[in-house]
């Protein structure tokens, strides 16, 4: 099955504000903020789906980047890419405004969003 979507997981002193921050910045990407305003992109917060040292604490969430329509799978490397580089340019942001490091992002392929 083609990859539709993207699973951003914050780990390591995550808070929850760091999730809602980093969904911000994601649905203010150029780029993905183009494909959630024509319908082809959603972007939601969903329960964790691993609990243990690495999850957030107190927070469990994970952001999922799902594609919608038939021509996501041959969207999902530029939008991978994207988000990728939306949670790099986050981190930095992060570490100029706040104390101490950022949390530790994982991207990965979310299959099919479900």
């Amino acid at each position: 099955m083609a990859n539709t979507a993207i699973r951003v997981r914050l780990t390591q002193g995550a808070s929850e504000s760091d999730v809602g921050a980093l969904k911000a910045w994601l649905e203010r990407e150029q780029k993905l903020e183009a494909l959630r305003d024509s319908g082809r992109l959603e972007i939601q917060e969903r329960a964790g789906t691993e609990d243990g040292p690495h999850s957030p604490m107190g927070a469990g969430m994970d952001i999922m980047l799902v594609l919608i329509g038939a021509g996501a799978p041959r969207l999902f490397d530029e939008v991978f890419e994207q988000v990728k580089s939306g949670v790099r340019a986050w981190r930095e942001n992060r570490r100029s405004v706040e104390r101490g490091e950022p949390p530790e992002v994982d991207v990965a392929p979310g299959g099919d969003g479900r």
